[in-house]
């Protein structure tokens, strides 16, 4: 029986910000629709916080977001349940040369990081666009609003997701539709993230990084972007201080 409170979805909601940010809606008395890959860690992930907030309802599924049919198949799944707000943070990074970069990894990365985020965000926003209250935040990257050595792909990517949510912020407010779209980009942020860009299961943020976020810390941030009336949550990369702001790009 589905709960009548309202669902807060997340993808890629089995390690790393998505788990955290799991965790955080709950702590606000969200029910929780997680979606990932891995059905063990979804598991685990819903009886911890059932096991802290058993008053909320938690639903899984898992399914594998790189696949474009898969994309379709999960938001008609998912139709039957109220979803006030909707997170895209699945996706993946790739550290590497273009000319040395494995084209089947990018291919994958692409799908998910571009063409999935762009199929849930137009699906949830047809939806929900006159809903009072309702939200959809997509997870960029400092890297879409920066260029990274060695990470020129996965930035692009990225770039895609900042303009392709900040354009349609601005679209949706052109047509004084109530629905809120947010775009939330992280800097260096310790989780599998950094082993899965590298292929390389070893990969240490300390050898890396002088300073970068937790999970959690970034799922707090993510938390104060959801509750402000801003449309880019984006850490300042000469300090690593959260800001938030209105769209950035021109327009």
């Amino acid at each position: 029986m589905i709960n009548s409170k309202n669902y807060v979805c997340i993808t890629g909601a089995s390690s790393g910000i998505g788990l955290e940010s799991a965790k955080a809606f709950a702590k606000l008395g969200n029910n929780l629709i997680l979606v990932a890959r891995r059905q063990h860690r979804l598991e685990k992930l819903k009886k911890e916080i059932l096991s802290c907030f058993p008053q909320i309802d938690v639903v899984i599924e898992s399914t594998d977001l790189s696949l474009a049919e898969n994309a379709f198949k999960l938001y008609q799944k998912l139709k039957a349940y109220p979803i006030i707000t909707w997170i895209n943070n699945a996706g993946f990074g790739n550290y590497d040369s273009v000319y040395h970069q494995d084209l089947d990894k990018i291919r994958q990365m692409i799908h998910l990081n571009i063409e999935t985020l762009t199929i849930l965000s137009s699906l949830y926003v047809k939806d929900y666009k006159n809903t009072e209250g309702a939200q959809l935040i997509n997870l960029s990257s400092r890297g879409g609003y920066m260029i990274v050595p060695n990470a020129v792909t996965y930035c692009a990517s990225k770039f895609y997701v900042s303009a392709f949510t900040e354009g349609l912020a601005l679209e949706l407010k052109a047509n004084h539709c109530p629905l809120k779209a947010k775009v939330l980009a992280p800097a260096a942020t310790k989780s599998e993230f950094g082993q899965i860009a590298t292929d390389s299961p070893a990969y240490n943020y300390d050898d890396h990084f002088t300073t970068y976020h937790t999970s959690k810390e970034m799922a707090d941030f993510l938390i104060e972007l959801y509750q402000s009336d801003q449309t880019v949550g984006l850490v300042d990369v000469s300090n690593f201080e959260f800001k938030l702001s209105d769209p950035l790009f021109n327009h």
